[in-house]
Order: structure tokens, then sequence, then C-alpha cells
């Protein structure tokens, strides 16, 4: 029996690059969205959830059109948060921007994302196949908790715009990663939302 979590991150938003918190897909996000609807139209999907975000629920809008029969429904669980402040064992390179996080907004992310591993984490009895669309820390979060790695870890496990992962959930087996940012549906050049390579 398979009880398999897919895990997408919403397509590329206007002016992501200029700040803008939740600006509306852009004409390649759009195409993100067709590209990933198309990817998944032959898996049956018992349940669905998405972000309340606008970026996420336009993704969710337009998956919708490849499969009908899904019923998108909105979790504040799949918000946009930081899941984890700064902690004793925080790499160098991730302190800066953990220091600029209020603490209470950390402790705030990480009740959210306990919560929703608590809720989508667990395995239910027969096939099941469960389809959520949320954000990059969110999914760098289930990743890191269904590989048990430091909470930090979440910032270095990045998902590009509508990037599939899928995550196994078994009956007295710890939860298993299948598949981490694949982006084979989609080309090359519609391929966003992942830091850019620094030379070395």
């Amino acid at each position: 029996m398979a009880h398999l979590l897919y895990l997408v991150r919403h397509g590329e938003q206007v002016d992501a690059e200029h700040g803008v918190e939740d600006g509306r897909l852009s004409p390649r996000g759009v195409r993100q969205a067709h590209a990933i609807a198309q990817r998944l139209s032959g898996v049956h999907f018992d349940s669905a959830w998405t972000s309340p975000l606008l970026r996420a629920t336009e993704t969710a809008a337009i998956m919708q059109q490849r499969l009908p029969a899904v019923e998108f429904e909105p979790s504040s669980l799949l918000l946009d948060c930081i899941p984890s402040g700064l902690e004793p064992d925080t790499p160098l390179p991730f302190q800066s921007f953990l220091k600029s996080i209020r603490p209470a907004e950390a402790e705030a992310g990480a009740a959210q994302m306990h919560d929703a591993a608590e809720h989508w984490l667990r395995p239910s009895r027969g096939d099941v196949n469960e389809l959520l669309i949320t954000h990059n820390f969110v999914i760098g979060w289930f990743v890191r908790e269904v590989m048990q790695s430091p909470h930090w870890q979440w910032m270095g496990l990045n998902q590009a715009n509508c990037g599939l992962t899928i995550i196994r959930r078994r009956s007295g087996k710890p939860p298993q990663l299948v598949v981490h940012n694949d982006l084979g549906h989609l080309p090359p050049e519609d391929r966003t939302g992942l830091p850019i390579p620094q030379p070395y």
C-alpha cells in the first residue's frame, strides 16, 4: 500500500525579485503551473490543499483545470513561514538571516510546522494520494523532518517554482523521501526559484 504526499511549490510570481510579498503569477509562473498539472494529470488524488496566499491559490486554480476532479482546500498550515530560529548549531552562513527574524515569528512558524507534520506525515490505511501547493520553506521543513536533519537544515533544501517533491508515509516505519525537487516537466528556461550559484 502506498500513502504518498505530493508537495509542489507555487509558480513564479510577478516581481518576486523586487520584494513583492504576494504577487500574482508571472507568465512564466502560469506556464510552470500548467506543466506540473500535466505531469500529475494521471494521478488520482484523494485530497488536495493549498496555501491561502495568492501565488499558491493561482497555481492551484491553473492545476485544477487539468485536474478537474481535484478540489483544493485552503489551509493556514501551508502558509509561508520561518520554521525555526537561530540555534547553537546553526551554521555561520545561515546565522545572519535568522538573526533578523523576531523570536516570536520563528516560534509561530515552528508551531505551524509541528501541526503540519502531525496532519500530513501520518500514514492512512489503503492507497492514498494527497497534493499540497505551498512554499519553499514549508517544503524544505517537510523534507528536513523526513530526513531527521538538524532544524536549520530547511534553509539548505531549496525547491524550484513548481518543482515536485514526493514523500511516502508508512505504518510502523518512518516516512521516506521518494522524490525531491523533480524538474523533469519544466524546460530549462522555465526553471526558477533556486538560489543563483556563487562562483568559487
